[in-house]
């Protein structure tokens, strides 16, 4: 079956949202998996807390549908699927004493794509003139920053 062409800037929209969940939905997943590679208490609750943050965003998400009057499904997220397989490989080849770094350095990885897919959303959003989207994939947008930065202090801390 032929993938429909996307042919204007909601069709964008709309796709991206789709795939905006997916990557959330792959990012609560390899949460839990990286918590429980990681052998440090800290970063354990620092993964907790994210996946905390991510089914808000994920809620936000589930808001952003209702909003756009979408149904709610899912496209494909290919570079989250590609940093998953990654993180599990590097943790599959390592010695545990690495575990942490590995965790931390994956986690920061899908946060920076995060971060780029939550940019556009917003810019996109905002250029259809539909704020109240914009508002909530900014809030989402906001702690992906938040937690990249918080991933970017703790493995400064962990390589030092």
């Amino acid at each position: 079956m032929a993938q429909q062409k996307i042919e204007n800037p909601e069709e964008l929209l709309h796709y991206q949202i789709r795939s905006a969940m997916t990557m959330e939905q792959h990012s609560l997943e390899a949460l839990e998996e990286l918590e429980l590679a990681a052998r440090d208490s800290k970063i354990k609750k620092l993964f907790s807390h994210h996946s905390d943050e991510t089914r808000e965003q994920i809620a936000n998400l589930e808001k952003v549908f209702a909003l756009l009057e979408y149904e709610q499904t899912t496209a494909p997220s290919p570079a989250t699927t590609g940093i998953k397989t990654q993180a599990a490989a590097l943790l599959d080849k390592a010695d545990s004493k690495l575990h942490n770094q590995i965790a931390v350095m994956s986690a920061l990885g899908n946060e920076h794509f995060e971060i780029s897919a939550y940019t556009g959303l917003v810019l996109l959003s905002e250029s259809l003139k539909v704020a109240d989207v914009a508002k909530l994939l900014q809030d989402n947008l906001d702690q992906e920053q938040h937690t990249s930065e918080e991933l970017l202090s703790t493995l400064k801390e962990l390589t030092q």
